[in-house]
């Protein structure tokens, strides 16, 4: 709980702060921000919280926490060249990314269904203005518009599924509706459906199949420093509370929703990756890689307790990031993977997070993403043997989507020119390589 206000303080902060105008400012109230926010996640527990009376928030695991405001942290470096573009907006923007941060933080752990709804809101509104802050970029009010109303149908579909199981069960509290469920309650038809509308909603937040439709063009239509946030921070609380919510409140109904789960995995593998492979946009074949993990991320509900899924979610974020940034660098003003062409060879820096991100998503090891990848199998395994099998084909073709844009940033230009990097940039692509090489540790 301490870690949200710090992180709401900071950002009602930065929109007085931003009125300077002063960009560099705005930047470092929210890293301050974000750093603290970590630090109280690390040490709670060691000191008595003045929020500690407050029954009506679970804390979210620290490890959780500390990742996303990491992430948090490499999003907001990484696209601080695009955002100080607007000084009068700067401290807007970062603003912004906090309070969407506030609710995934919720989102991730929430005590019941009605704060896990307002956690779900305030991590999505702030997406929806910041998608579309583009101005005079149709394609980016065409994301924003879609964005917003695909999203607010996937919250009145959560919304509904809620509204079944407080009708079928009497309560919001989680514990209560699962232990309303362990007796019996949920073969009723209002529980059934509930869990469903849930399960919908779900898939919807996190663009799975086949509520995916809405992921490449919302992916295209934004820009890459509101990408480097959306891809990552809103993929790592989305499946935190498929798991804390969707796990533990139909545990007790395991047999009757895991098949079901199990065809989204493999459709939103096979779909993702084929897809991708014949992308000439860099953010759309991004976006079909996002549905792709996804639908891997959806193998740790096969056995919460020994899939490790914050290594996955990690080593995806520390891939992704890098991505988006050199995006930036190859496609200033368009988007397409033409661009990309030589690139490797502009930078040495550029050349080598290139290949650790792409290796790192294709699951080669010994980098981050192969564990990622091998931990959340490993665990699948005894519960979804056949599905795992096909999660390991559908990876292999993965492979080739990545290597395709590995092999075009590799190849060697007939007129070599520098790519010169910011601090900022230079220190994100520096610590996701770090990060993606560091998975042993981890282990």
């Amino acid at each position: 709980m301490d870690s949200i206000v710090i992180l709401f303080i900071t950002g009602l902060l930065g929109l007085f702060v931003g009125m300077r105008r002063q960009a560099v400012l705005s930047l470092s109230i929210s890293i301050l921000g974000l750093i603290f926010a970590g630090i109280a996640a690390y040490f709670r527990g060691t000191y008595i919280s003045p929020l500690a009376s407050y029954s009506g928030y679970i804390p979210t695991p620290s490890n959780v926490i500390i990742l996303l405001c990491v992430v948090s942290i490499l999003a907001v470096l990484g696209g601080f060249q695009r955002y100080k573009q607007d000084e009068e907006h700067t401290g807007d923007y970062l603003s912004l990314l906090l309070f969407s941060l506030c609710g995934a933080i919720i989102l991730a752990q929430p005590n019941d269904m009605m704060l896990f709804f307002i956690g779900l809101e305030i991590l999505s509104i702030p997406i929806y203005v910041l998608v579309g802050i583009e101005k005079g970029s149709a394609t980016s009010a065409e994301a924003a518009v879609k964005y917003f109303f695909t999203g607010s149908f996937a919250s009145a579909i959560i919304l509904f599924g809620i509204a079944l199981l407080y009708g079928a069960t009497g309560s919001f509290q989680i514990i209560e509706i699962q232990s309303n469920l362990a007796i019996g309650i949920w073969q009723s038809p209002m529980a059934m459906l509930g869990s469903l509308f849930l399960l919908a909603g779900f898939v919807f937040k996190i663009g799975a199949v086949p509520f995916h439709f809405w992921g490449p063009d919302v992916y295209q239509g934004a820009s890459n420093a509101v990408l480097m946030y959306m891809s990552t921070i809103v993929k790592i609380a989305g499946i935190y509370a498929v798991l804390n919510v969707f796990g533990q409140i139909f545990r007790d109904s395991y047999f009757f929703w895991i098949d079901l789960i199990a065809l989204i995995i493999v459709l939103s593998m096979f779909y993702g990756y084929i897809t991708a492979w014949k992308q000439t946009s860099f953010k759309r074949l991004l976006a079909y890689s996002s549905i792709a993990n996804a639908g891997l991320m959806l193998f740790a509900l096969s056995d919460i307790l020994n899939s490790n899924i914050l290594l996955f979610v990690a080593a995806y974020s520390f891939a992704t990031i890098p991505l988006v940034v050199i995006n930036q660098l190859a496609n200033p003003t368009q988007d397409a993977i033409a661009n990309w062409e030589g690139i490797a060879w502009k930078n040495p820096l550029v050349g080598v997070a290139l290949v650790i991100a792409l290796f790192s998503l294709a699951g080669i090891p010994p980098l981050a993403g192969f564990f990622g990848k091998f931990s959340l199998l490993l665990a699948a395994v005894p519960h979804l043997p056949y599905a795992a099998i096909l999660a390991l084909v559908a990876s292999v073709v993965g492979v080739f989507v990545y290597l395709r844009l590995l092999i075009l940033a590799l190849k060697k230009p007939t007129v070599q020119t520098k790519q010169s990097l910011s601090i900022e940039q230079s220190a994100v692509l520096l610590l996701t390589t770090l990060g993606s090489l560091s998975a042993l540790y981890f282990i």
